[in-house]
């Protein structure tokens, strides 16, 4: 078979599953047998091609408004025609002369985020996700801080401080570890009452960390927190910077899409402009398909002197149009194709409609929400993110109820929802990410949680 006809089977199988539910429930070691890995293929497409109908068959069909498990959903066609055309002719990004196009594009979707975001010293990059990129900005300040510490490490230095909201990623855990700052260094600030960081706190740990003779050199701006969708006030953080002069991150993999629509940035993202870097997922709330990150940096010649280094002059040709050279990776997945090509179908206007929208529903599924009796909210709704619990009354463990419930929708193929923890509790995190989202699926949803919860509750 050639390359076509295998594309053709490949259609015919999409096709053939378009009704399957959010999942086919198997548990691990059933699965395990009928996928039957040991077996031998011999270069036999027709077993290719079965394992390929398997994995369509048992894998989770994220574009079911049910799928509410992660932040983000089926993708968008064009970004998933971007995946195709990418696999198909298999370069690497870091070069212009091994991936022209992909170069030109890239530069591209980085300027227009730069001026979008309102850097007007910016440079940047696509990164393998806001982790990666979460960390590269770290990077660049703990280099920036003190110019020797690239060739001399952290040896014979006062200690770093970095600062997060207490309920900022667990990347910047990961980060300053694999910097060797030692996750000790970071300090995680109690929030307010609607999920952003407070300031105040913020101050008195900047100078409890001075006066101990540390050096506060990075804060990182959480712009929608993970479980409760709270944003951390630009404003406010940019003042205590004029103070303190630390490098000031804004973390947007998640809220950052509020870019796209001006009332929104206007009100989750006030002065963003003012910001030393930030990071943003396009494969979240917007729908390109996985990986779709970028992080910019708002002072030209800082990424490529913190991530260039070593003898590289046998693949860089050319320091202006090579990008991997500005990058940790040597060989770099060409993920500008499907970003271009989600950003010209799209475009900037339908993206704002798209989150405006989220946003909207996040409002009607509050109210939704609160209008069931057997349904509370956990965390008032900031933003996008609603965190509830099915009510079950002092006599019975909630987290315990909470996790069977969930366990129950997931094995009998009704929805698949994520967990998470605010207060203690153990709480639905439902995040609106889904482009095949309505008004009319959210109260399926809802009424499917109450009907299982009430049954579970009565067993």
């Amino acid at each position: 078979m050639n390359t076509v006809e295998i594309l053709d089977e490949i259609s015919s199988l999409l096709e053939n599953n378009q009704t399957r539910p959010v999942v086919e429930y198997k548990d691990y070691d059933t699965l395990t047998d009928i996928l039957d890995i040991d077996k031998k293929c011999d270069g036999e497409w027709d077993d290719i091609l079965h394992w390929i109908k398997q994995y369509f068959q048992y894998s989770i069909d994220t574009t079911q408004t049910h799928f509410a498990n992660r932040m983000w959903s089926g993708a968008n066609l064009p970004s998933i025609l971007g995946e195709i055309v990418v696999a198909l002719t298999n370069t690497s990004s870091c070069t212009y002369e091994s991936a022209p196009v992909a170069s030109i594009m890239e530069r591209y979707m980085i300027d227009t985020m730069l001026d979008l975001i309102g850097f007007e010293n910016g440079t940047g990059q696509m990164t393998t996700g806001s982790s990666n990129a979460n960390m590269i900005s770290m990077m660049i300040a703990r280099n920036r801080n003190n110019t020797t510490t690239k060739k001399d490490g952290l040896f014979n230095q006062a200690r770093l401080y970095a600062f997060v909201n207490e309920d900022a990623h667990y990347s910047l855990d990961k980060a300053i570890n694999i910097l060797g700052i030692g996750t000790e260094q970071l300090v995680k600030i109690k929030t307010l009452s609607d999920g952003a960081i407070d300031t105040n706190d913020l101050e008195k740990a900047i100078d409890e960390v001075i006066q101990s003779g540390g050096i506060p050199f990075y804060v990182c701006a959480t712009l929608g927190t993970t479980v409760r969708g709270g944003y951390d006030s630009i404003t406010d953080l940019v003042k205590l910077r004029e103070k303190h002069n630390f490098w000031l991150h804004g973390d947007g993999a998640w809220g950052g899409a509020a870019l796209m629509s001006s009332r929104l940035k206007n009100k989750l993202l006030k002065d963003v402009e003012h910001l030393d870097s930030f990071t943003m997922d396009f494969h979240k709330m917007l729908g390109s398909s996985l990986m779709c990150n970028f992080l910019v940096v708002n002072h030209k010649g800082l990424l490529t002197k913190t991530c260039a280094d070593g003898d590289n002059t046998y693949i860089f040709r050319d320091d202006n149009y090579d990008s991997g050279v500005s990058s940790l990776q040597c060989g770099r997945r060409v993920d500008s194709l499907k970003w271009f090509l989600d950003w010209k179908y799209y475009g900037q206007q339908g993206f704002s409609d798209r989150v405006e929208n989220y946003y909207e529903l996040a409002k009607f599924t509050e109210q939704s929400i609160i209008k069931r009796d057997s349904l509370e909210m956990v965390s008032d709704r900031t933003s996008f993110n609603l965190c509830f619990r099915f009510k079950t009354g002092e006599s019975i463990d909630a987290d315990a109820f909470m996790q069977a419930l969930r366990d129950k929708l997931y094995q009998e193929q009704k929805a698949l929802i994520a967990l998470a923890h605010v207060n203690g509790h153990l709480i639905f995190r439902l995040l609106l990410s889904n482009t095949n989202i309505t008004k009319e699926s959210i109260e399926d949803l809802l009424d499917t949680i109450v009907d299982y919860g009430e049954k579970l509750l009565n067993e």
